[in-house]
């Protein structure tokens, strides 16, 4: 009764957060369901596991959204990420337009701008990009998927994104875990996904199919859908709703900033980040942390999140001094950005939550079994529950905490008796949660359709090769080789 608890609640939370209901009831819903089908306590699990599963992941990850969605916002209304698109599609013009779109988004998301935030300055964009190449609009989703929600999120080394924080405390490792194998993936990705671009680009020009302006009416208001803003937030992290607050100065916009000023920040997300993971922070005293005041703790499980954190910190400072005078309303821009971290960071948790109570529960001895029974090692288990769990939540973040959450430290143990580096369970964690989960149901994947004035008829074909196909063909060369050289 236990498992078939666990199944009816779980699908309860999927077809529910598909329809717009929010998962800050559904979570907790669909895990006293579990607990009910289980005879467990159900008060005792609401408020002892599940929120205590919750609370914990709030207080590791809430400051990586909070200063995310803060940095994401002074870096729309300070017109930053404008001026880095413009000089992305500038340079390589209208004849290489799906490239132009892609390495835009590449750029922005891997230096921490908030997912929602590239959707909504990049589309317009490449509507404009689109028209002067006269290319079919529906090729717009997936080229600024490709470069905002595949490898920038889950292969490239030091990407800021909030995938690639999660394992850290898990598997004690940093935003570059398994640096060379991510390297690759994200080679794979980008040349499988810009492959399979070109190639339905040259079969629309070889079928006259060209530019056809978008009906006003089939591009809704995703900022202000609250149907698609409760999907959303499952998969981003950067409540939509936000995005129409905190504006730049009118006397300086429209004249952007210069390229090189605009990239600053972003750049120093990345390079602070590495010289705090690699060489500041491992070299400092902290043995303060094996103090019960700060949890026991040691610097593996913690310095991932602080080397981001202090980036990020970093960057905004640089932001403000270099572009502070364009930003007509500072108060309000960051108070956009602070309100638009709660809702994501919330619904992740209850995610959380969730698979808290269901690893909690006797028969998730079943499902454990199962899932390290899998064929193919650790690493091809990791994949595989990672994948399902991103599927069926549509969303990497929520799959990959939940599987974590119930898995991580059996993963660990399996680490450590055959010789696996974490980093490389990292890596393989990360890549899998970043392959399924942009299933129809996705809510980022709604929503940028939305925004391009599409539809899954139009794009969706095109957003499965280049987001899921390429990915998964990246997972499995980053298990091959990992198995047979190790991680590097």
């Amino acid at each position: 009764m236990g498992l078939l608890g666990t199944a009816f609640g779980l699908a309860l939370l999927v077809a529910l957060s598909y329809r717009g209901w929010t998962v800050l009831i559904l979570a907790p819903l669909a895990a006293l369901i579990a607990a009910a089908f289980a005879g467990e306590p159900l008060l005792a699990n609401w408020t002892q596991v599940f929120m205590v599963a919750a609370a914990g992941f709030l207080a590791q990850f809430f400051p990586l959204f909070l200063l995310g969605a803060i940095f994401g916002k002074l870096m729309e209304d300070s017109g930053s990420v404008q001026a880095i698109a413009r000089f992305m599609i500038a340079t390589l013009s209208p004849r290489r337009a799906l490239l132009a779109v892609v390495l835009a988004g590449a750029a922005v998301t891997y230096g921490g701008v908030s997912l929602f935030v590239a959707f909504f300055v990049l589309a317009p964009m490449a509507q404009a990009l689109f028209r002067a190449a006269d290319l079919p609009v529906r090729l717009m989703p997936p080229a600024i998927a490709l470069g905002t929600s595949t490898f920038t999120m889950s292969a490239m080394p030091g990407t800021p994104a909030i995938q690639n924080a999660i394992p850290m405390p898990f598997f004690g490792t940093t935003a570059f875990a398994a640096p060379g194998l991510g390297l690759i993936a994200s080679l794979i990705m980008l040349g499988f996904g810009m492959w399979w671009l070109n190639r339905v680009e040259r079969l629309a020009r070889d079928a006259g199919e060209g530019y056809q302006p978008v009906d006003p009416e089939a591009s809704r208001d995703v900022a202000h859908d609250a149907h698609l803003r409760e999907r959303g937030n499952m998969a981003g992290h950067f409540d939509p709703a936000e995005l129409g607050r905190g504006e730049p100065s009118p006397v300086l916009m429209p004249t952007l900033p210069g390229s090189l000023a605009a990239a600053a920040p972003l750049c120093t997300v990345v390079l602070v980040n590495l010289l705090l993971s690699l060489w500041l922070l491992p070299r400092l005293d902290t043995s303060y942390l094996a103090d019960a005041r700060f949890g026991n703790t040691g610097l593996a499980a913690v310095g991932g999140v602080w080397a981001v954190l202090i980036s990020l910190s970093v960057a905004i400072v640089l932001l403000l001094v270099l572009h502070r005078g364009r930003l007509s309303d500072l108060r309000a821009s960051v108070d956009a950005g602070a309100n638009a971290a709660v809702l994501p960071v919330l619904s992740v948790a209850s995610l959380v939550g969730f698979g808290a109570v269901v690893a909690s529960l006797p028969a998730f001895g079943l499902v454990r079994e199962w899932v390290l029974g899998i064929g193919g090692g650790p690493l091809v288990s990791l994949a595989v529950s990672t994948n399902l769990l991103s599927a069926l939540t549509g969303s990497a973040s929520g799959g990959l905490t939940i599987a974590l959450e119930a898995l991580g430290p059996i993963f660990m143990d399996l680490a450590r008796h055959t010789g696996l580096d974490p980093a490389l369970m990292h890596r393989v964690a990360v890549i899998g949660a970043g392959t399924l989960d942009s299933l129809p149901h996705n809510g980022a994947v709604v929503s940028l359709l939305a925004v391009c004035g599409c539809t899954h008829r139009d794009s969706y074909r095109d957003i499965v090769m280049v987001g899921i196909v390429g990915a998964l063909i990246a997972l499995i060369v980053v298990i091959l080789l990992g198995g047979l050289v190790g991680c590097f």
